[in-house]
């Protein structure tokens, strides 16, 4: 039985979690109802109330920030005993800036990678005082973090990549997670520090470490399902329990130990109510590069996790439905999302959960379905799209809007989202050139490792889950 929340903690409630009664909750990623025992009610009013002070109100509180329906509120912090680390080849000038930014109450190591000017990154990390640790063959962010455990003697490591700009006290707000012992690692919002250029107020808007402003706990088909380690706080027992990071990966080793951690039972989260700044790319071919590089990834990960991966989880009712809307049969394509809210409204009605929310529930599903098929499509079938989008006759015309809606569809959604600092046809034909680069970058990677894992879709048949208090 995994341990109760301590004492202390409080929970807030996702902003999607709903209470459908006194007893029911819905909400998570995925989705699921709770259904609360009279002692659960009695522990959620606990909780309601105040921090954890009982074991009853500690076990929903795990239960529910486990499920993604509510996330921890640590108690205040006190000071961590932690050291930052922060790999760095070349990049002296970022370097400063980064230490720079550091309020000096904890030992700083920086490891040098082999850079090309050693005598320029040790003049900076002396001027700071860090330690610097020399790496005379450059190995990877992964293998200089490797390097620098060896010379940690905290309890937590903070890793920092030298291109980021820390925020005051962000170690000590993310080391309060701790007080939890079953958390591994706590990660902060990365946001893009970028000039005035159209590629960045693109990655303002969009930057591909940027995961938002939801907290989450981070585990593979979650809502969130990775944390950058352009700045995390870690567990340094934990990480040497599963082997730290895998140098044989030049890019995605943070999203391998994420996934390691996870499996070896530890709790990852991403707080976003604490951040730390990243100097993005300012050119396109720069910022296209990266992309094409994260890309290369996804095969040698879905070797190492092969059900952890799936760039596409189709559900059948929605699946069906978009598809009927794609090929222009209004009549198929009704008929099948009733078939999905009568499916999902008869297996509420078994539970005694109420059903008034179904079709919005529904169509919610065929819209992200829609925008999930768009990005797979322009990621990885762009030329396909493209040849069958050439004009030939009127009758194509339907086809060819249904395409453009695949292609469009999902950054036309994202601006209206948003509403970034660009205008919507720049920053539409950003993200399709984005996407392109990645799914470039994933096709790179296949060819290279001989697997076509990373493009294969996933059909889940997965329903609503419904967990008693205390049981799962």
């Amino acid at each position: 039985m995994k341990p109760p929340l301590p004492q202390g903690f409080r929970i807030q409630l996702d902003r999607e979690t709903r209470q459908l009664t006194e007893m029911l909750w819905y909400g998570g990623a995925p989705a699921r109802v709770l259904r609360l025992t009279e002692a659960g009610r009695r522990a959620w009013q606990e909780l309601a109330d105040g921090p954890v002070a009982s074991p009853a109100a500690g076990v929903l509180a795990r239960q529910l920030t486990d499920a993604g329906l509510a996330h921890p509120v640590p108690p205040e912090p006190g000071e961590p005993d932690v050291t930052v680390v922060i790999p760095v080849h070349d990049r002296a000038v970022l370097l400063e800036r980064c230490l720079a930014a550091l309020d000096g109450r904890h030992p700083v190591l920086v490891v040098d990678d082999a850079s090309a000017d050693a005598a320029e990154v040790a003049a900076v990390a002396a001027k700071y005082g860090a330690k610097l640790v020399r790496r005379d063959v450059n190995g990877g962010p992964g293998a200089a973090r490797n390097s620098a455990l060896e010379h940690v003697g905290t309890e937590l490591v903070a890793f920092l990549d030298s291109d980021c700009v820390p925020t005051e006290d962000w170690t000590g707000r993310l080391a309060a997670h701790f007080a939890d012992p079953m958390v591994a690692a706590v990660a902060p919002r990365v946001r893009a520090l970028a000039e005035g250029t159209w590629a960045g107020r693109y990655t303002r808007a969009a930057s591909s470490l940027d995961l938002g402003d939801r907290p989450a706990r981070v585990l593979p088909g979650g809502r969130t399902s990775y944390v950058p380690t352009a700045a995390l706080v870690a567990r340094v027992c934990a990480l040497r329990s599963v082997g730290a990071f895998d140098e044989r990966l030049r890019v995605g080793e943070d999203v391998d130990l994420v996934w390691r951690l996870h499996a070896a039972g530890h709790r990852i989260r991403y707080a976003p109510d604490i951040h730390v700044d990243h100097h993005e790319p300012a050119t396109w071919r720069a910022l296209l590069g990266r992309r094409a590089r994260y890309g290369t990834s996804a095969a040698p990960l879905s070797v190492r996790h092969p059900k952890s991966l799936a760039p596409l989880g189709l559900h059948p009712w929605p699946t069906l439905t978009v598809a009927a809307l794609l090929a222009r049969r209004p009549l198929l394509a009704a008929l099948a999302f009733g078939g999905a809210a009568s499916s999902t409204a008869r297996l509420l009605k078994a539970h005694d959960v109420p059903t008034r929310d179904v079709a919005r529930t529904t169509a919610t599903a065929v819209e992200q379905t829609w925008l999930g098929c768009g990005r797979y499509g322009t990621q990885y079938a762009a030329p396909l799209l493209a040849a069958l989008m050439i004009p030939g006759g009127r009758r194509k015309w339907g086809r060819r809007a249904a395409l453009a809606s695949l292609l469009l569809g999902p950054p036309l959604t994202a601006w209206v989202k948003t509403r970034p600092a660009l205008d919507p046809i720049r920053y539409t034909a950003a993200a399709v050139a984005d996407d392109l680069a990645y799914g470039a970058g994933v096709w790179s990677g296949c060819l290279t490792h001989r697997t076509a894992t990373p493009l294969r879709p996933a059909l889940v048949r997965r329903s609503p889950r419904f967990d008693p208090k205390g049981k799962r």
